[in-house]
């Protein structure tokens, strides 16, 4: 049986915290930002957290 191999997409994307949860950037953040307000575009900057009903998938996808 080979290895599994990681989606490269998936890790480019995600990163897990120190207690096993997944973190995650915001979308809608690379362009087009003249008509999106300073505060979104503020709140758009930091991470997030992956929701719980994606987080199985995605740990398949990483192989974790």
């Amino acid at each position: 049986m080979p290895k599994m191999k990681t989606k490269s997409s998936a890790k480019k994307r995600f990163k897990f915290t120190g207690s096993g949860k997944i973190k995650r950037k915001h979308a809608f953040k690379s362009h087009i930002l003249t008509k999106k307000s300073k505060k979104r575009k503020r709140n758009l900057t930091k991470s997030g957290l992956v929701h719980k009903s994606d987080v199985r998938h995605i740990k398949i996808q990483l192989c974790a």
